[in-house]
């Protein structure tokens, strides 16, 4: 879905859109939002996603006329596999990420978090990477914010507009339930995270028609002061219940 208008220059495209949801049996899905923003002679990504998305993110930038080593900017939210894994298609870009989520990351003990241990090492010394510090503009009318409690040093990105500002939140605040009730699950510390949500909402109603986009969900826009999706959900999966590969089950994920 695209955002309607220019915002700061930019087009704003959300190629693929976050699902608020884990498995029962098998932990976190991973099925984080993917953004394309295209201006000012750049072209940026905010997030890369999982392994698993890594052929339909590139079909989705084909569908847009382009290929990977297009991509100029990449902006990182944070180092969890689900969100940062996919730099190395894009390894010929500008890589930001937070400072301190960096020297954090770098810091996890192997094998044991959600963090992809060997692509942060190789990030570390990457000669195209940017470690941004707080508050810094990372783009043209772009600037980079600490929001921490998912993890450490968290970015958050807006971009300035002359009507509205768009907010990529990432996992700061994942999805509509976690600005709602103002508590984040996967969080390293519930108070943290907690104030987080409650200074992104200060920036979310700062000006009328201000978009939040969250790591793990649709879009939204406040009216009358609750949050709103800007687009429908289609989310479902297929499998193989039946008695040959060519036979597929469609299971909808989204209440209609």
């Amino acid at each position: 879905m695209k955002i309607n208008d220019k915002v700061s220059g930019y087009d704003i495209d959300v190629m693929v859109i976050g699902y608020p949801g884990k498995t029962v049996c098998h932990g976190g899905l991973g099925w984080s939002t993917i953004v394309l923003l295209r201006g000012h002679g750049r072209v940026a990504m905010f997030d890369t996603g999982g392994m698993g998305v890594r052929r339909h993110l590139i079909h989705k930038l084909k569908e847009r006329g382009l290929e990977p080593e297009d991509v100029t900017d990449l902006l990182l939210s944070h180092a969890h596999y689900d969100h940062i894994l996919n730099w190395t298609t894009f390894q010929h870009a500008r890589i930001v990420i937070g400072r301190e989520e960096l020297a954090w990351a770098a810091k996890e003990p192997w094998g044991r978090t959600p963090v992809p241990e060997l692509h942060v090492r190789e990030l570390q010394g990457w000669k195209t990477l940017h470690a941004a510090a707080d508050g810094e503009e990372v783009m043209p009318g772009i600037t980079g914010h600490i929001m921490p409690g998912h993890t450490p040093g968290h970015l958050i990105y807006v971009v300035k507009g002359s009507q509205y500002d768009v907010i990529f939140t990432g996992d700061a605040a994942k999805n509509r339930a976690e600005f709602l009730c103002g508590r984040t699950d996967m969080t390293y510390d519930p108070a943290v995270s907690s104030a987080t949500v409650a200074a992104i909402w200060t920036l979310w109603r700062s000006r009328p028609g201000n978009i939040v986009i969250p790591g793990h969900d649709i879009p939204m826009v406040l009216k009358d002061g609750q949050p709103h999706y800007l687009a429908k959900r289609e989310d479902a999966i297929k499998a193989w219940f039946g008695d040959d590969i060519d036979t597929m089950t469609t299971l909808e994920l989204s209440i209609r």
